[in-house]
């Protein structure tokens, strides 16, 4: 009886033991951002079975309108699997409350572009073993960090080298009095030059094609749908490849939720060269 419960006690142990290696590890980091003056939180999960002798890929995956650097664990925790499943780190940095992930010309303390661009990218490849350079990056989102993605793919082509956008808002022209926008380029009336700056159906000239892989989706019933057709639009007449996907759904995490998966299949395949 004896020997039974000691072989049981053991086979629970490997078994234990098995479930800790297969599982991925979530980190909290303070990172500095120099330019704003001030630590903020990010997020970091690594792959089951990661080990500094190897090199991954970094998906960074930026939060909504309203939303925080925990926001994409807390809601879909199963993103921890995508990162088991295709062994890549998943990076959601914090946009602030109402950042918009650009340099705000207006207000010096909203610099998210220089933060995640070039402050938190340096921050994950020093202090984890990453592909550190554009062939080992993606970043999306979703909504004000679809806009954020996207934004700073196309301005940072040399640090992102594939892209992604859920429910993204494109087109920030379209709510130029909400979501605190205002607030950080001045109103549109006054200043329609610097809104063009900022928005990314605006700023489509800056990507040539095959320049980067790009894929977004949004969801019929969204009311980002009219601004992600008219992106898509703009890309076929440069003919400018990208993935562009409609489903049934509207500006909901379980919508994301559901995205997020193909997304993270679309930028496995950009790292394995596949696209």
């Amino acid at each position: 009886m004896n020997t039974k419960r000691i072989i049981t006690f053991l086979l629970i142990c490997v078994a234990s033991l098995g479930l800790k290696a297969t599982a991925a590890t979530i980190d909290t980091a303070t990172t500095h951002s120099a330019s704003m003056n001030k630590d903020l939180k990010a997020v970091i999960i690594k792959p089951a079975g990661y080990s500094t002798a190897q090199k991954y890929p970094v998906i960074y995956l930026l939060h909504g309108f309203s939303g925080n650097y925990s926001d994409w664990i807390k809601k879909i925790p199963a993103i921890t699997k995508l990162a088991d499943t295709y062994h890549f780190i998943i990076v959601c940095p914090d946009g602030a409350f109402a950042g918009w992930y650009f340099d705000s010309p207006v207000n010096k303390e909203f610099r998210y572009e220089t933060y995640v661009a070039n402050e938190l990218v340096s921050y994950v490849d020093k202090h984890y073993a990453t592909i550190a350079n554009r062939k080992g990056r993606a970043i999306t989102g979703l909504s004000m960090g679809g806009h954020g993605a996207l934004f700073l793919a196309f301005k940072h082509q040399d640090v992102f080298g594939a892209a992604g956008s859920m429910s993204g808002v494109v087109d920030i022209r379209q709510f130029a009095d909400s979501y605190g926008i205002e607030a950080l380029l001045g109103k549109y009336g006054e200043h329609p030059d610097v809104w063009e700056q900022h928005c990314v159906v605006s700023l489509i000239y800056l990507v040539k094609p095959n320049a980067l892989a790009l894929t977004f989706d949004c969801g019929y019933d969204d009311g980002m749908y009219s601004g992600n057709q008219e992106l898509h639009e703009k890309l076929l007449e440069r003919k400018i490849p990208h993935d562009y996907t409609v489903r049934p759904g509207s500006h909901s995490w379980e919508y994301w939720g559901n995205s997020v998966t193909y997304q993270a299949l679309f930028f496995s395949r950009y790292f394995n060269g596949e696209k």
